[in-house]
């Protein structure tokens, strides 16, 4: 017997206020705290802001934060249902904030030094 996953897929959310100016840095997104929709899948959404290490060591994984620990934003909503799961964390951009699932704390957006977040 085989094992079937259906999917759906939708349009890419944009966080970005000018989308022909930023940089992205490949990372692994933690799965650690992230709590399954309706659907059982573990989504870390697009905007999400991240930290915990990653642009030290390309080995840390990046985990949700939204304080002066802040080093990123995540560019595409990421699927952590099956673990840690490769994803994009913006470094340097304008981001639309309307666009975010929460918006950053003073605290983040002082971390996010090459990042600005545009009404």
């Amino acid at each position: 017997m085989s094992k079937f996953v259906e999917t759906t897929y939708t349009n890419k959310k944009e966080i970005l206020k000018f989308p022909d100016h930023y940089v992205n840095l490949a990372i692994t997104v933690s799965d650690e705290g992230v709590v399954a929709n309706g659907e059982g899948k573990k989504i870390v959404p697009a905007g999400t802001i991240l930290g915990g290490g990653f642009l030290a060591s390309e080995t840390v994984h990046a985990v949700k934060t939204n304080g002066a620990g802040a080093e990123g934003v995540l560019f595409n909503d990421t699927d952590v249902t099956y673990g840690p799961a490769s994803g994009a964390a913006l470094i340097h951009g304008f981001i639309a904030l309307d666009k975010l699932p929460e918006a950053p704390t003073a605290e983040a957006i002082t971390a996010l030094k090459q990042i600005t977040f545009l009404k």
